[in-house]
């Protein structure tokens, strides 16, 4: 069973993330909480005690209603088989240091065992609940990049209980359920910010990303390029359409907007590194192969590129050699005890002295003279 300790941080962590519980469940393992909107927040205290026994009661659990969706929360590392097995079933996973990284940003660091931060001084234009609405949209926009839009998706719900109106937060909870797999409510909510307000970019954009979800690439890229005949200068846009037409392997056209948003970033490795594979495709490998070795001098690692790679079904390329071994270092003349080497006086890569000849003399040679 879970200490008692770890009982209450769970049971604080969820409050203070707004949640209504539904059920409560203890667990050999920790602790079940499902909430009013239908998730089921796992609160696993060793990981090290974790099977994938347990993964499978989590997705299919007793005596509590099948969860939309189930959500993994632990202060450890879990078993990569079982953490592979979360993600294959759909599930969300925030463990290690993004665990604790949530207690800090709910103000729990204190049942973690850390001292409490100074709170952010706030602005004196601002009032408090406004700061408190920037601070839970900030939360949300965090959990979406480190993607983990369960989170996201209940910080983005906080912050439009405090702000019903607020727009942004409507556009999160429809970018948060398109990231879970849910379509439809995912399109309703984009479709309720439009009925507000027509031309809201980033709900319209929202829209095209759900066009792309149910596979309607040509209606996805039509709204992508009515956006941009708006205004040319959308970049954010202009990615985007990029995005849909690599997947769609339509090189020749992504290849036009990658050198548009090269015009505006010409050291982006990432757009390099399409732009590229975008002129391999179009049959100009010496210029592709140039292309290439600049965005890994531009900063693009092996890893990114790999990444990449196997996201556009190309091969990866092997790993770089190892760096050359630096040769021995040279055996230090001896120096006079009246001139004594001053320290600091070698180059790192030659190892030669930047002292002048002169002061080398030594007495000996002076008697000579």
């Amino acid at each position: 069973m879970a200490s008692p300790a770890f009982v209450d941080l769970s049971g604080a962590l969820v409050q203070a993330m707004g949640q209504r519980l539904d059920a409560v469940k203890p667990s050999p393992d920790g602790l079940l909480l499902r909430t009013g909107d239908g998730f089921l927040y796992a609160f696993l205290e060793d990981p090290t005690q974790v099977s994938l026994e347990t993964v499978e009661r989590l997705f299919d659990p007793r005596g509590l209603s099948r969860p939309v969706h189930v959500v993994v929360l632990t202060p450890g590392h879990l078993p990569l088989a079982i953490s592979e097995d979360v993600v294959r079933r759909g599930g969300t996973l925030v463990e290690g240091p993004r665990f604790a990284e949530l207690a800090r940003q709910l103000g729990l660091e204190a049942m973690l065992g850390e001292a409490p931060h100074a709170p952010p001084r706030e602005s004196k234009r601002l009032l408090p609940s406004a700061h408190q609405l920037d601070e839970i949209v900030r939360r949300a926009r965090t959990w979406l990049d480190w993607g983990v839009p369960a989170l996201s998706l209940r910080f983005y719900r906080q912050a439009a209980d405090l702000k019903p109106g607020f727009l942004p937060a409507k556009v999160g909870i429809g970018r948060s359920l398109l990231a879970l797999g849910l379509i439809a409510d995912a399109e309703r909510t984009f479709d309720d910010v439009l009925q507000a307000r027509p031309d809201d970019v980033d709900a319209r954009l929202g829209k095209a990303a759900v066009y792309g979800a149910r596979s309607q690439p040509r209606q996805e890229v039509e709204m992508y390029r009515r956006l941009l005949a708006e205004d040319q200068a959308r970049n954010e846009v202009r990615a985007h359409l990029v995005a849909a037409l690599v997947d769609q392997k339509e090189w020749s056209a992504a290849r036009v907007e990658i050198e548009a948003l090269l015009a505006q970033a010409p050291e982006q490795p990432q757009l390099r590194f399409l732009h590229a594979v975008a002129l391999e495709r179009g049959g100009k490998a010496e210029l592709a192969g140039e292309e290439r070795e600049e965005a890994r001098r531009l900063g693009l690692t092996y890893e990114q590129e790999s990444n990449l790679c196997r996201h556009l079904g190309l091969p990866v390329p092997p790993p770089p050699p190892p760096s050359a071994q630096p040769s021995p270092p040279r055996r230090p003349r001896r120096a006079s005890p009246r001139a004594p080497r001053p320290k600091g006086a070698r180059r790192a890569v030659t190892g030669r002295s930047l002292s002048p000849k002169k002061s080398r003399k030594s007495p000996v040679g002076r008697k000579r003279k």
